[in-house]
């Protein structure tokens, strides 16, 4: 599988963190599930749940910025955009 590396303002990404269903989910994975959304119309029950259920997430401490997971695991951020 070929991937590529994207640039996505701070703003965005705090956006798409909205829709994380578990902590080590990607933001691929994120917008992959937004495209089959736009593409079917409609959000589902389920759907409607996993945004609360990621919402409430948010609000109750349970994430971390991408900056404070790359440190917790020794990953430079700087080496990966270069």
């Amino acid at each position: 599988m070929e991937t590529t590396t994207i640039q996505l303002k701070g703003e965005t990404v705090d956006r798409l963190k909205f829709f994380k269903e578990y902590s080590k989910e990607s933001y691929d994975e994120i917008v992959n599930k937004l495209i089959d959304l736009q593409e079917e119309g409609e959000l589902t029950d389920e759907a409607i749940n996993k945004i609360q259920n990621g919402l409430n997430d948010i609000k109750a401490g349970r994430v971390i910025s991408i900056e404070n997971y790359a440190k917790k695991r020794g990953i430079s951020l700087n080496e990966i955009h270069n």
